[in-house]
């Protein structure tokens, strides 16, 4: 397992960690990581992790926003760090997700990327990588 940061500048964003998965890959690449799945784990409770559309920003802003006007800031919870709205956004996008890898290369969607995403920014973000093999 190998544990990465990530800085995130926003309240609520979603950052593209693609590339951070492709360069797991490359230091890893001596284990013959061929086939199998990168494990991608958010030990944070206000963020999360993602596969969606990365060719179009605006969807980044789309799900931001959507988020932000079903599950607002201000609704009246009573977790006293008022940060509640951020506990329930990351429950929604998950803590987890598995990427394939097929050939030494994560196995995406013409159109997908992996995202990290943030509701309770700006800060430094831990993310723990792994390999699972299928082969």
């Amino acid at each position: 397992m190998e544990k990465i940061s990530i800085s995130t500048g926003k309240q609520s964003e979603l950052l593209d960690i693609t590339g951070e998965l492709t360069a797991f890959l490359s230091r890893n690449a001596d284990k013959g990581w061929t086939n199998g799945y990168i494990c991608v784990f958010c030990p944070h409770t206000t963020c999360g992790v993602t596969l969606n559309e990365g060719y179009d920003p605006d969807v980044r802003r789309d799900i931001c926003d959507f988020l932000a006007s079903k599950i607002p800031q201000d609704w009246g919870f009573l977790h006293s760090e008022g940060n509640s709205d951020a506990h329930i956004k990351a429950s929604i996008m998950g803590s987890s997700c598995l990427v394939p890898v097929e050939n030494g290369r994560i196995l995406l969607g013409k159109w997908q990327v992996a995202y990290l995403c943030e509701f309770d920014g700006p800060r430094l973000r831990n993310l723990h990588l792994s390999f699972v093999r299928s082969e």
